[in-house]
């Protein structure tokens, strides 16, 4: 027990340390390649955790934020026919993206905690973080594209496949049963109806 208890004291200390490394601004550290692997493996720990979350339930129904109705009205009034199933990364990025994006950001200072936090966003709906479909962005722009998503049906998909995929993991389960079942069970089967023969 106490080998235990001492192997996680250092962990702890570290997710300490990185945590309070994690609360500066990020101007203070330049290009600091701990900081930067610190933040990534965060954003990594988020993606894992959020794609877990929406292929276990119908995403319809998740709430991500005590604003989601707040950053859904005001994430359609400015971005109403931006398509959220297959984003194009140029309508996130580029300058222009970026001069309606930045005070769409701004509004939600305050509201939604570490909204310009750095998160991986994936690009189609459809396909789980891969490196090819996924991109940094705020969390904030994260939050109304993963809402809106989740609010017009879109993210159903990763549901739907994840749930497809157990299921046919189970069928596959039970057909090897039946088979084995048939195969030691024939037999006693053909015992009792012999036996009811007699």
């Amino acid at each position: 027990m106490d080998a235990a208890s001492e192997s996680e004291e250092p962990v702890s200390g570290e997710a300490m340390s990185i945590a309070h490394a994690l609360s500066y601004p990020p101007e203070s550290y330049g290009n600091d390649p701990d900081i930067e692997m610190a933040w990534a493996i965060r954003a990594m720990q988020h993606a894992e955790v959020y794609y877990k979350l929406i292929s276990s339930v119908d995403p319809q129904f998740l709430k991500l934020t005590k604003v989601d109705d707040q950053i859904y009205s005001e994430f359609r009034e400015i971005f109403e026919t931006l398509r959220v199933d297959v984003l194009d990364p140029e309508e996130l990025k580029s300058e222009s993206a970026k001069e309606k994006w930045r005070p769409f950001c701004l509004k939600f200072e305050g509201l939604v905690e570490d909204y310009n936090y750095g998160t991986l966003l994936r690009l189609d709906c459809s396909q789980g973080y891969t490196e090819e479909n996924t991109i940094f962005a705020p969390r904030i722009q994260f939050f109304a594209i993963e809402i809106a998503r989740n609010r017009e049906g879109y993210n159903k998909a990763v549901s739907v496949s994840t749930q497809d995929k157990e299921g046919e993991e189970g069928a596959g389960n039970k057909e090897e049963e039946a088979e084995k079942g048939a195969a030691s069970g024939g037999d006693k089967e053909e015992g009792v109806n012999r036996e009811g023969e007699k």
